[in-house]
């Protein structure tokens, strides 16, 4: 499975969570790292999500995706 394959099908899974807003991939131009924006309604909602067993099921197919382990870094809306 492609990293992206795998991005797109579990945006599908992520969206049935509570206060889940929306999901996007960004993709460097110049190669390296892609980085992911995930938009919840609060910080207890993506919490919850964040730490749900869909996480972990989701988490565990796609480690061989990935170079180590994604670290989240949170960020709140400045309107």
């Amino acid at each position: 499975m492609q990293f992206r394959q795998w991005f797109e099908g579990s945006n599908w899974t992520y969206a049935k969570h509570s206060g889940f807003i929306r999901r996007i991939l960004l993709q460097p131009r110049d190669g390296g790292n892609y980085v992911a924006i995930v938009e919840h309604e609060n910080r207890d909602t993506l919490m919850a999500m964040h730490t749900s067993p869909t996480q972990a099921e989701l988490r565990q197919r796609s480690q061989s995706l990935f170079e180590g382990n994604p670290q989240p870094t949170l960020y709140d809306t400045v309107n």
